[in-house]
């Protein structure tokens, strides 16, 4: 799950991490109401959406005075920004974060992020911080400094000191750097972040270390323990169907494809993508319905696939172990009648209860087209899609 900027800041502020002041705004006239709270000579406006590259898409207006702010304002909410991160369709600009201008004397890059190679949280830093980041990554891998942290010692002093003078933080503000290390790690670890970026880490004319950006994920599966994160989270930013998937706790990933997938298992349902891949198809979606889904939640979930407007084919592709074929064919057989169906849909069942599954879609009255195999099953509804 992502938040905002200024909930990042906001997050970082009750850990004690430097951060710039600032506050959100929803209208001009907010935007306005901001600006004169902060009373600073400039002020900055940044777009607040779920993406990076905002800065380069034109999402972030610095101010000189209350008539830029309102001009600036009015520009960006409700425009589209598209960012290398949002693809080509972008995403609506509903809130503002208005902060104060800083004196910048050097930016810089620190994140945080579970490293999968290592199983272990590691610490990255660089001097070449700022919108060109992953250029630098691309380009100049050894300017990015890595700390693999010990997770029963967690991010030591030392590491976060050598982490600092790799990064050529001044030598005068090294124990300010430390110090914003050590609480940001505190942040990351306490609240299950998956990944933590500042970028740019800033150091001022008056001698601060502080966060300019913020970007935070959280692993979901720990959002149970972290009601104050849940509350964060903006379902404006987030696809439709995959927050009506979360109400049945389906496994729902939207692409863009036009042939829907519904399969058990997250193995299958990647294999099942390939496998259409493979035969010249496009998937419209990633979605596992687990292993002990009811006829209810399969229902809901062939209702989510079919709200898809680019959907143009069904695949249904069953490998009953827990998940019994019959509840599988009932699920399907109910939504189809539901919603009218009107696209192609193929079924290919196996496992447990398998023959009164495809007994029960035989005599449903529905055109649906059976398959032996997850291969026969890509090959027919590729073909079907055309």
């Amino acid at each position: 799950m992502n938040i905002h900027e200024y909930q990042g800041k906001q997050l970082l502020r009750q850990y004690g991490v430097a951060v710039s002041n600032g506050l959100v705004a929803f209208s001009p006239e907010e935007a306005v109401k901001a600006a004169k709270e902060l009373g600073t000579e400039v002020v900055v406006v940044k777009a607040q959406i779920h993406a990076g590259g905002r800065g380069k898409a034109g999402g972030v207006k610095i101010a000189k005075n209350l008539d830029e702010v309102r001009t600036y304002a009015k520009e960006l909410l409700g425009k589209v920004l598209v960012t290398h991160q949002t693809g080509p369709e972008g995403k609506e600009i509903k809130r503002l974060l208005v902060e104060e201008g800083c004196d910048i004397k050097k930016e810089y890059y620190l994140g945080l992020v579970l490293d999968r190679a290592t199983s272990r949280v590691t610490l990255m830093g660089s001097e070449e911080g700022g919108m060109d980041i992953e250029e630098v990554a691309e380009a100049t891998p050894e300017k990015i400094f890595k700390e693999v942290i010990d997770p029963v010692v967690g991010l030591t002093g030392f590491q976060a000191r050598r982490m600092a003078f790799n990064m050529n933080i001044p030598a005068n503000l090294v124990n300010k750097a430390v110090k914003f290390m050590l609480g940001l790690y505190q942040v990351f670890v306490e609240k299950d972040a998956a990944i933590v970026e500042i970028n740019p880490l800033v150091v001022t004319g008056g001698g601060d270390v502080m966060a300019l950006d913020a970007k935070f994920n959280f692993d979901a599966n720990a959002l149970y323990r972290h009601k104050d994160i849940l509350e964060l989270r903006d379902f404006d930013e987030e696809d439709a169907k995959e927050i009506e998937a979360s109400k049945y706790d389906l496994s729902y990933i939207s692409l863009d494809g036009n042939i829907g997938c519904m399969v058990n298992g997250a193995g299958l349902a990647m294999a099942t993508m390939d496998t259409i891949s493979y035969y010249g198809g496009s998937p419209a979606n990633f979605l596992d319905v687990g292993g002990g889904a009811t006829a209810e939640k399969v229902t809901e979930a062939f209702k989510i696939i079919l709200s898809d407007k680019n959907v143009k084919g069904i695949f249904v592709n069953i490998f009953g172990g827990i998940m019994k074929c019959d509840v599988i064919a009932e699920g399907v057989i109910t939504a189809a009648k539901e919603v009218g169906l009107q696209v192609p849909l193929v079924v290919r069942l196996e496992g447990t209860n398998v023959e009164l599954g495809k007994k029960l879609l035989n005599e449903s009255g529905l055109n649906i087209i059976a398959a032996g195999s997850m291969a026969d099953g890509a090959q027919k509804i590729v073909e079907l899609v055309g």
